[in-house]
């Protein structure tokens, strides 16, 4: 057994143990910086501190010999020392860890206590106000090292790290997690611009098959028009037909390739679409500009993706709202950006409607091209979308 040290060389190695932290910002090389006066106090083989990280797992920081509890972190269930963080004891002493159940258990992480022949073993809890933070575990290779007078050192011992490894503990949980939230922004951001490429080649591709659709098909059946009219009463049939069809294809290859917004610009475009999409309902439209044609000095993918919101929040007032007024503004949003606005007078957006009437596509879009949206649907429906300005 270990020579037990007189009372006052040891107050001087915890006064040195206080020291020592009180200089140390980080956990291990607080461990690192103690270990000596631990071993002064109590001879060890491997020492380590297991500290409560996320819900049901353990984090180890390890002097002596590095070991596989510290190189990633132990299920509580599969931690030696679960018995003591579940309330079932105080401490544990082992005389012989390598055959004492409570440490080897089935599926237990104990090939470290083999490995390393930790056969001799302690523990006792670290404390923060009462409440279990951790424990400190010190081992010897020689069976039967230690005892109860060893214990009650290695909870002195305790008491002194507990404070000061808890609050690097809570440091170091607090920037993991500020890391973290920055890996899953720059992931969200990679993804949003991904996403905004793959939206931009759609909406190429889209643009190019109404091109063919103007430059062919449409060609064509004005042509054929040409041909049919002022002929025989089924010649004029085929005539009307031909017309009505001209006509949805006019319709699909401006929805397909915004010829209006390259053309008359932003606040125009929406114009014709509102009147396009009320039709003869008597329903009072408005688009007012306030912003001096902001929308028009959007890039040409942000540009057309606001297009497509307007589209389809002018299409859902017009088709579910059951308004009497629609008005579109557009106002400027200091220092750079601007806000469009959708609103109407109709019975709002209930949670079923709002599921199926296209906000959903709303929505994306609007990630997409990093607006800001907000939807309210109490009296009436008001939609509206911000890009830039203040934070």
């Amino acid at each position: 057994m270990p020579e037990v040290l007189p009372q006052p060389q040891r107050g001087d190695v915890f006064l040195r143990i206080s020291a020592h932290l009180a200089e140390r910002a980080d956990i291990a090389s607080a461990l690192k910086a103690v270990a000596d006066e631990i071993g002064e106090v109590i001879p060890f083989t491997h020492a380590d501190l297991c500290l409560k990280d996320r819900p049901g797992w353990l984090t180890s920081y390890e002097v002596g010999i590095r070991t596989r509890w510290s190189r990633a972190q132990t299920r509580l269930s599969a931690s030696p020392i679960r018995d003591l963080l579940t309330g079932k004891c105080e401490f544990m002493l082992c005389q012989d860890a390598m055959t004492d159940p409570r440490q080897t258990f089935p599926g237990a992480c104990s090939e470290p206590i083999f490995n390393h022949k930790m056969r001799s073993r302690v523990h006792v809890l670290m404390k923060v106000m009462g409440e279990p933070v951790g424990t400190l575990n010190i081992s010897h290779s020689t069976p039967g090292f230690y005892s109860m007078e060893t214990v009650r050192h290695a909870q002195h011992i305790a008491d002194l790290l507990s404070p000061y490894c808890h609050a690097l503990h809570i440091a170091e949980l607090a920037q993991r997690a500020t890391l973290d939230g920055q890996e899953a922004r720059a992931r969200e951001e990679r993804l949003r611009q991904g996403a905004l490429e793959l939206t931009q080649t759609l909406e190429l591709e889209q643009q190019r098959i109404g091109m063919d659709l103007h430059d062919q098909t449409l060609a064509d059946l004005t042509r054929l028009l040409r041909d049919v009219t002022g002929g025989t009463p089924a010649q004029e049939v085929l005539a009307a037909r031909i017309s009505d069809t001209i006509t949805d294809l006019r319709r699909i290859i401006d929805t397909a390739r915004p010829t209006l917004l390259e053309l008359f610009g932003f606040a125009h475009a929406i114009g014709v679409h509102l009147e396009r999409a009320v039709g003869e309902a008597p329903v009072e439209i408005e688009v007012v500009d306030r912003s001096d044609n902001a929308p028009d000095r959007l890039d040409q993918t942000t540009q057309i993706a606001l297009y497509r919101i307007a589209q389809e929040a002018i299409n859902n007032a017009a088709r579910h709202a059951d308004a009497r007024q629609i008005s579109v503004r557009i106002d400027p949003l200091p220092p750079n950006g601007l806000a469009l606005t959708i609103q109407d007078d109709g019975v709002g957006l209930p949670p079923d409607l709002i599921r199926q009437s296209g906000l959903a596509n709303i929505r994306t879009r609007a990630r997409l091209i990093g607006a800001g949206l907000d939807v309210s649907g109490d009296k009436g429906t008001t939609l509206r979308i911000t890009l830039g300005g203040a934070p």
